[in-house]
């Protein structure tokens, strides 16, 4: 038929699929300008090509179908404005997000990157931190169950995806806990934050101040002995413990087989 399209044909055209143009027939969306009553064949015209670009050209901005249907019944060009500009507004807010996101990568990269260059492994130092921005939950943790259940609600608290929260979490040991050298029990679970990362009333800081850390090969179950060795060092040279203590794996099993790899730091705060 002259001036005809099948669906087929249509859909090759257009870099669709003939799923795609029966659905817009369904919804009113791009019905066929005719359809073969005996055998149900679609047939379109050249006139609606310009349509199903439009459709398409919409859809790549990210509009709903309902959006476009309603702009193509109304072709108003003041909701047509309006349409843009709270896509426009969408749009934004995911440059945004995924700007966030590519942070933290870089952040878990230069991390990771690091860690592999620490040389003086299992050594006591002292070093000048920056304060820095976290959202904690104070929990009691004995075990790795209830570390998962803890991470779970750290989350939740934190309204932040799982996958984008791995890489800053760590977790803190009472001040009283250190001093009595009782190592086994966490008192709380935590993130750092990004520098535009969320606000919520969860939010405080880790304090700037001098720390005595440590790095040393291993996961949070070999800390107690490098807790007593730090102890021990923040003791012969006049330290006085002042908060509790930081404890972060950034190498562990996730990461590497290989458990010569995993590597664990733990910060105490000092008053020098």
């Amino acid at each position: 038929m002259k001036n005809k399209f099948s669906i087929g044909e249509m859909a090759k055209l257009h870099n669709t699929t003939i799923k795609t143009l029966r659905y817009y027939d369904e919804i009113d969306l791009l019905k066929p300008i005719y359809t073969n009553r005996d055998n149900g064949y679609r047939y379109y015209s050249t006139e609606q090509f310009e349509h199903l670009n439009t459709i398409q050209y919409l859809k790549e901005l990210g509009f709903a179908l309902k959006d476009i249907k309603r702009h193509l019944e109304q072709r108003n060009i003041d909701d047509f404005l309006k349409l843009l500009e709270e896509q426009k507004r969408i749009t934004e807010e995911k440059i945004k997000e995924l700007t966030r996101i590519k942070d933290r990568f870089q952040n878990r990269i230069k991390d990771i990157k690091l860690a592999r260059e620490v040389k003086e492994v299992g050594f006591p130092f002292i070093k000048k931190l920056a304060e820095r921005r976290i959202v904690r939950l104070m929990d009691t943790i004995s075990s790795e169950p209830e570390l998962e259940v803890s991470l779970r609600r750290l989350e939740n608290q934190a309204n932040k995806n799982s996958s984008i929260f791995i890489g800053g979490v760590g977790l803190t040991v009472g001040i009283d806990d250190i001093v009595n050298h009782k190592f086994d029990e966490y008192n709380s679970i935590f993130n750092i934050l990004e520098k535009e990362d969320i606000q919520s009333s969860f939010v405080t800081t880790l304090a700037e101040g001098m720390y005595a850390c440590i790095f040393y090969n291993g996961n949070h179950s070999d800390s107690p002995a490098y807790y007593r060795y730090l102890l021990k060092y923040i003791h012969d040279n006049g330290f006085e413990v002042s908060g509790d203590s930081i404890e972060r794996t950034i190498i562990d099993h996730y990461i590497s087989g290989n458990k010569k790899d995993y590597l664990t730091e733990i910060q105490i705060p000092i008053k020098c």
